[in-house]
């Protein structure tokens, strides 16, 4: 068992922290090349929060109905039909991506990280990095995205849901009804006729497709030169929800390498004792982030 599963760690230290964000700028300051991890606390961070105050607003008609209590958990929920399934969804994929600019927090990154040597590895599903202006030959979302549907049995591959779900959108007066009205909108295979899911990995039906496994070796060739090319690995909103993507491969990445490792995090931030080369930043992205990028004063 992980030691973070048995005790959880002491928040840092308004000291611990000072001391962290002048280290990270230090690091930050004089790199030329970057190993982006993005979790799901970096688009919270960003504004993207799936619960609270936000879902209470984009959600009000799914609440009222169906007594759910935050997105994330919503994504699993027993729909009865598969027009009130799809009117779920479609809201929240356009709530959180496809109706959705590109948020500060990620464009103040791109900013940063534009004239660098850089490569995204992320767990979010909202394709921020991609409308920031990150280059999509430098990106491997490993988890899907809002973008794409998917037939449920996993056998055929992905398309676009811009379309349909803009018309669904239309038909529950942008998710102020929780049920489609036309059951023709309901997306269905091509191929096979079965149900579509999300493109999303929940489980082992998720495809990974010609582009996802470009992505994968793109990504594999930029960490196999991070031995002779010194890279920075900037851990961001990376909690252990899926940690075998980013958080453990970016620990062991370091070991071996003695990789820089800034890990920012609301909480949950440390890093394994052993790894000299790691800074941990706790506390709210969207003000640290800014703080070690050089873009903000240090208070």
């Amino acid at each position: 068992m992980h030691p973070f599963f048995m005790s959880r760690p002491r928040p840092q230290t308004a000291e611990e922290k000072e001391e962290a964000i002048k280290r990270a700028r230090a690091v930050m300051a004089e790199t030329d090349r970057v190993l982006i991890g993005a979790g799901a606390g970096l688009s919270t961070a960003a504004g993207l929060n799936y619960g609270g105050e936000r879902f209470q607003r984009e959600m009000p008609a799914f609440i009222k109905r169906y007594g759910m209590t935050d997105m994330y958990s919503a994504g699993f929920y027993p729909f009865p039909t598969e027009e009130d399934r799809w009117a779920y969804w479609a809201h929240h994929a356009t709530v959180n991506c496809l109706g959705q600019e590109a948020l500060p927090l990620y464009e103040e990154i791109f900013e940063w990280a534009r004239n660098l040597d850089y490569f995204v590895i992320t767990t979010n599903a909202d394709q921020q990095f991609l409308k920031a202006g990150f280059s999509p030959e430098r990106i491997f979302a490993t988890q899907g995205d809002y973008a794409h549907i998917q037939c449920i049995t996993g056998e055929h591959g992905i398309r676009d849901d811009a379309e349909v779900f803009a018309r669904i959108e239309e038909d529950t007066d942008h998710g102020r009804r929780t049920r489609i009205t036309d059951a023709t909108l309901v997306p269905t295979c091509d191929v096979c006729g079965a149900p579509m899911n999300m493109h999303l990995r929940v489980d082992g039906s998720f495809v990974q497709t010609d582009d996802w496994y470009a992505a994968e070796k793109r990504y594999r060739e930029f960490v196999a030169q991070i031995p002779e090319k010194r890279t920075l690995l900037l851990e961001m909103g990376v909690g252990w929800n899926t940690p075998v993507w980013i958080r453990m491969p970016f620990e062991q990445i370091a070991k071996k390498t003695g990789s820089p490792l800034i890990r920012m995090n609301y909480d949950s931030a440390e890093v394994d004792a052993s790894i000299k080369s790691g800074i941990a930043v706790e506390g709210d992205i969207a003000k640290t982030f800014p703080e070690i990028s050089g873009e903000a004063p240090l208070d």
